[in-house]
């Protein structure tokens, strides 16, 4: 059984959604109550025993390289001053044990071509992929307390030995917003939470006439190093980018490739209101301010009601 050691963040998108306020800071480093997105990411990878953090990057992202390295001047300004709960959350922010790499994307060419960046540092072994878009907490709809959404697919990788696919149900008006994944039993049409199932056929963002399934493909993969040789050899599409669904569909024809319906709540925070839902939820659980944010969102809910 080979281990999953190694995660790559693909972060050198621009950021586009968010501007003016990701002009000059990467959209990863927008704060969710007081850690950045791309923190929550990695605080999931290290809790699955990954020890290598792979950045793809881009010039513009010097300041996550910045946030994951030591900042003497902060540290003895807090030890100085006494904060040493600052202190602590800033030195410990990764194990020392972790290790993180940061690898140039030179052009923003989608990705498939992001990932194949990474190949050099991941080598012949399997890993995790995160979109830190995709802010994705432990926790159901109901309210139950669930593994991250990586260790539940950690499991049904150490099963399997093969590709794992986080998928995610959506309605029809969505799924142009995504891949979406048809069973490889064509006859099973519905999964439950926590339900692994080989996949058959992906498709980057369909018309909802010709989806396959109203399963999405979000922010957590764990990947086969097979893929990157059919990454290599694909073409850049009709927009000009390699998608790694394109190099998904090929891996199927030699192996097995599952999709895992996982127990949890998705955040997207590559688009406003999803980012804003974040920060409302995080800062509802928050143990410094989550009970006088509850006040005052129940306050501001009385007022709007009159």
């Amino acid at each position: 059984m080979v281990a999953i050691r190694k995660a790559v963040f693909p972060v050198a998108g621009l950021g586009t959604r968010f501007l003016p306020a990701t002009k000059a800071n990467p959209k990863e480093m927008l704060p969710i109550v007081d850690k950045p997105v791309i923190q929550y990411a990695v605080e999931e990878a290290v809790a699955c025993g990954i020890k290598e953090l792979i950045f793809v990057t881009s010039s513009t992202k010097r300041s996550i390289e910045d946030h994951f390295d030591s900042n003497f001047e902060l540290e003895t300004k807090l030890a100085e001053s006494g904060k040493y709960e600052l202190l602590n959350a800033v030195q410990n922010m990764l194990p020392r044990d972790v290790f993180c790499v940061y690898v140039r994307q030179p052009s923003p060419l989608g990705l498939g071509h992001a990932v194949l960046c990474a190949h050099e540092v991941v080598g012949n072994e399997p890993f995790a992929l995160f979109l830190a878009d995709d802010l994705i907490n432990g926790v159901s709809d109901a309210g139950e307390v669930t593994k991250s959404c990586l260790a539940q697919m950690m499991e049904v990788y150490e099963q399997t030995q093969c590709s794992v696919l986080a998928l995610q149900q959506v309605t029809p008006a969505e799924v142009e917003k995504y891949g979406m994944v048809g069973m490889k039993d064509e006859k099973k049409t519905k999964l439950a939470i926590g339900e692994a199932v080989k996949i058959g056929n992906i498709v980057e963002k369909p018309k909802a006439e010709v989806t396959p399934s109203l399963y999405a493909s979000v922010g957590r993969y764990i990947l086969t190093p097979r893929l990157f040789t059919f990454l290599q050899n694909i073409k850049p599409g009709a927009i000009g980018e390699i998608q790694i669904t394109d190099g998904i569909l090929q891996l199927m024809l030699i192996e097995d490739v599952y999709g895992y319906l996982f127990a949890g709540t998705r955040y997207d925070c590559g688009n406003k209101l999803g980012y804003l839902e974040a920060v409302v939820a995080y800062a509802r659980r928050h143990p410094e301010i989550g009970k006088e944010f509850e006040k005052y969102l129940c306050q501001l809910c009385r007022e709007e009601m009159g």
